[in-house]
Order: C-alpha cells, then sequence, then structure tokens
C-alpha cells in the first residue's frame, strides 16, 4: 500500500525585518514563530492573521540565533553585541540580557527540560547556563576556531559542536570531555542538529554539502550532494525520516532519509536561504533569507489528523532503493532509521545522491518554476516487505509522546478555545489602542509646551519693545 506525497505549499509570509533574516523557530503550541535578523531585532511572529506581530529591540547589533524554550514562555536570542536575551513573547517585550562572551555569540539552544542553555561563540568556547538566574555552568575549549553551533541531545546527555576548525565535536555533558571529533575536509558546518533519536547527527557545510554522521560507530551514514550553494542550515522532521536543508543557491531540499533521496527542491527565496526549522509536530516548517522575508511552509506529508506522521513514513520506508542488493535486517540492538537503512556502504548514497541532484535540478530547469512555487522531484514505488516495517516501528521511539501531548492538548472544549483566543485578541487590540492614545497625548502634550514656550517668548518680546 502506498500514498501519494502531496507538494509542500507556501502557507504564509512575513515581512517586517529590515534585513537578513538569520534565525527561525516555531514555539510548541505552532502558535507563534520567532525570528532574528541582522537588523538587529527579534520578532514574534503569530500565527493568526488578526494578530500582530511583536518587535523586540534590545540588542545593540545583529541577532544571530533565537529559540523558543520547550515550554514556549522564553525566546533566547544571541547577538553579535556578546550577549543572550530571554524574552517573553509578548507585547511587553520583558527581556533579560547577560553577557554570555568575549565575541559573538553565533548560536544557543535549550536543554529538552529547559532548564539549561548552550551557547557557541568566536570565542572559540562552548558554554553551558542555567536559564534561571542565567548562572554559568561550565565551558568547553577544544575548539581552535569560530564555534558556529551547539546543540544539545534529544536526552540532554550530550552536546554536538561545530567549527571553523573543519571538526564537529562530540561532548559528554556530565564528564565534560569531547568524545569524538568528526572531520571535515573541503569546508566547515554551518550547522548541526541531533536527529530525533539521538543516534545520528546532520551537519550543513560550506563545502555545499550535507552529511550525516552515526554518533555511535562514528562512520559517515549519507552524503548529499545536492545544492549547489553554501548549505546554511537544517532540520530534521520530528519522525526523523526527513531532513529539510536551506542554502546560498536560493533552493531548500527535502531528504528522503529512509531512502537517502531528494524529495523536494522549494523555491519562494529571491537569494540566499539562511535559515529553516521544523514545527514540532511536523506539519509546517518556516524559512527565512536575505531577502528579508519569512515563509511558512505546509508540509503536506499527511492528512490533517494530529497522528500525522507514521503513515506517511511506512510507505517512504516501503519505497526501497531499487539498487540496493542487501536485505534489511530487523535489530533491536539498532533503534535508529537511518542506521537499519544504512547496511549499504556511505559510496553508494554518494553516488545515489549525486544522480538524484541531476534529475532534480535538470527538473528545474524544465519546468517553469515562479516565486514560492515548488518541484516535485521524486516518486514513490512500493516495494513492501514485513522487515522493514519492523524496523520503522523501532525507529521512531519518540513519536509515542508527541501524539499523547497532542491528545492532551484537545482536552479543551473548541468552543471555549477559541472564545479565549478571541478574547485575547481583543485584549491586545485594546493594548495597541490605548498604546497608540498614549503616544497621541504625549505628542499633543509636547505640542502645547511648545506653544506656550512660543507665547511666552512672544510676550517678553513685545514687553521689551515697549520698555524701549
Amino acid at each position: 500500500m502506498t500514498s501519494a506525497l502531496s507538494d509542500p505549499t507556501l502557507e504564509r509570509h512575513f515581512k517586517g525585518h529590515r534585513d537578513t533574516v538569520t534565525s527561525v523557530d516555531f514555539s510548541s503550541n505552532m502558535k507563534q514563530i520567532a525570528t532574528g535578523s541582522m537588523d538587529s531585532c527579534v520578532m514574534i511572529w503569530n500565527m493568526k492573521p488578526q494578530m500582530r506581530a511583536y518587535r523586540f529591540d534590545g540588542h545593540k547589533d545583529a541577532v544571530v540565533s533565537v529559540q523558543f524554550s520547550p515550554s514556549g514562555h522564553l525566546v533566547a536570542s544571541t547577538s553579535r553585541d556578546k550577549t543572550v536575551r530571554l524574552w517573553v513573547p509578548s507585547m511587553k517585550a520583558e527581556s533579560t540580557a547577560f553577557r554570555a562572551h568575549t565575541a559573538t555569540v553565533r548560536s544557543v539552544n535549550f536543554s529538552g527540560d529547559g532548564q539549561t542553555l548552550v551557547t557557541a561563540s568566536d570565542d572559540k568556547t562552548i558554554k553551558v547556563w542555567t536559564v534561571h538566574r542565567q548562572k554559568f555552568l561550565f565551558s568547553l575549549n577544544q575548539h581552535i576556531n569560530w564555534v558556529r553551533c551547539a546543540k544539545f541531545s534529544p536526552d540532554d546527555r550530550l552536546i554536538v559542536s561545530s567549527s571553523d576548525d573543519k571538526t564537529i565535536k562530540l561532548w559528554d555533558k556530565n564528564s565534560r570531555e569531547c568524545i569524538h571529533s568528526f572531520y571535515e575536509h573541503a569546508g566547515y558546518a554551518n550547522h548541526v542538529d541531533f536527529h530525533p533519536s539521538g543516534t545520528c547527527i546532520a551537519a550543513a557545510s560550506t563545502d555545499n554539502t550535507v552529511k550525516v554522521w552515526d554518533i555511535r560507530s562514528h562512520k559517515m551514514l549519507q552524503h548529499y550532494q545536492v545544492h549547489s550553494g553554501v548549505v546554511n542550515s537544517l532540520s530534521f522532521h520530528p519522525a526523523g525520516n526527513f531532513l529539510i536543508t536551506a542554502s546560498s543557491d536560493s533552493t531548500m531540499k527535502m531528504l528522503d532519509l529512509v531512502e537517502g533521496k531528494l524529495l523536494y527542491t522549494l523555491h519562494g527565496h529571491q537569494g540566499p536561504v539562511t535559515c529553516v526549522a521544523f514545527s514540532r509536530t511536523g506539519e509546517y516548517f518556516a524559512s527565512g533569507g536575505s531577502d528579508e522575508q519569512v515563509m511558512v511552509w505546509n508540509s503536506n506529508f499527511d492528512g490533517s489528523d494530529g497522528v500525522r506522521v507514521q503513515p506517511k513514513a511506512t510507505s517512504s520506508l516501503q519505497a526501497a532503493p531499487a539498487s540496493s542488493s542487501t536485505a534489511h535486517p530487523p535489530s533491536n540492538s539498532h533503534p535508529s532509521v537511518l542506521r537499519s537503512q544504512a547496511s549499504e556502504p556511505s559510496e553508494h548514497f554518494n553516488g545515489q545522491d549525486s544522480h538524484t541532484a541531476t534529475h532534480a535540478q535538470s527538473g528545474s530547469r524544465s519546468g517553469s518554476h515562479s516565486r514560492a512555487t515548488q518541484s516535485h522531484t521524486y516518486r514513490h514505488h512500493s516495494t513492501t516487505s514485513s522487515s522493514t516495517h519492523q524496523t520503522h516501528t523501532q525507529g521512531l521511539p519518540q513519536h509515542s509522546p508527541q501524539v499523547q501531548a497532542q491528545a492532551s492538548d484537545v482536552d479543551v472544549p473548541p468552543g471555549l478555545a477559541s472564545t479565549l483566543e478571541h478574547i485575547i485578541g481583543q485584549l491586545d487590540i485594546l493594548t495597541q489602542t490605548v498604546s497608540i492614545l498614549e503616544q497621541r497625548l504625549t505628542l499633543t502634550e509636547d505640542k502645547l509646551k511648545e506653544c506656550l514656550e512660543n507665547q511666552m517668548e512672544i510676550g517678553l518680546h513685545l514687553q521689551r519693545r515697549e520698555e524701549a
């Protein structure tokens, strides 16, 4: 049984930044999107069309990275001004700032429990902080050049970091030691992140490639050569089957990790695409670029129900690569989808990926692609086997809690929820109206003061004339 993939579609786009958008992230409840920009501002965009965006001014230089806390009650931002700020994502724009490093802070990431932060900086260090009171805990110091990115593993026990020294380092959070270094030969990794299973990492590199590494065997599982420009950012789908990448070649690529193939090439931004991120459910992804725009896309992997990932992931696993001559044995000792899939050598993916890239690019050239459109570059063919289905089931250990979380959200009656949202929306409008009235009153007071001062000057001038 197979199900046809629908192309991702552009849902909304936001314009408000005055320079390149550098970072994007969704809140856990999908109601807000946070973005950072070279214009030194953090913006919070509301997914509801009638709700206005919030602009947060506070940083004195470009904002490089933003992230919502797991609860959605805080947004962390980092900047070239060497500080980290923690914002409350509401109209009041309350924030606390702390000087985290001695140079540009490139990256910030919350731990899964929301209690700690990890930051990476051009001062060649990675630092870990408590969120409460921003207390410094410890520093990781083995990189010998700027550190571009640092992320916690899903279980918070490891940290991965990428640097201009052409290494990607894996750290044990408890022992604070580097347990392995992966080496990039042609370029360095702009962005690195953990697979949702915690068994693999993916790196977006300046040599135009995307690499996927197994952190247990330390082997490269996949090597994608699908972009014609620097890869700036990437994001895993929460189910772990798909990876989206953003590049300076002005495209985004959706990759099927289970088959090691390119699914889609997405065109929308004019100029480099600088950041991309899936929502917590995988239903949407957002991108930002040098065109100052933020775009929100519907991934369209499934139907509209909350349990959306499982059926589609199953069908993608059933479509096995035609060139594969080896079976996929179900293995309890390796729960990662990618590890069970990569029983073939990594060179196989290399050749397969470059072929796929050629196919995608020729498709892009032959088809007419206007702005905010996408090319469908791959179709599924059905090859069913019980062993691949078993492997897939083992490969999605993180899916169940996601479904439970969604189920708990449904407890509030829809009528009550929409009424409360409407009231909150109206209160926001009232607050904005009061704010505008206050500004007008201030202007009126200033003008009255100016008029009175002018009158007094005229009176004094007339008095002097009479005396003369």
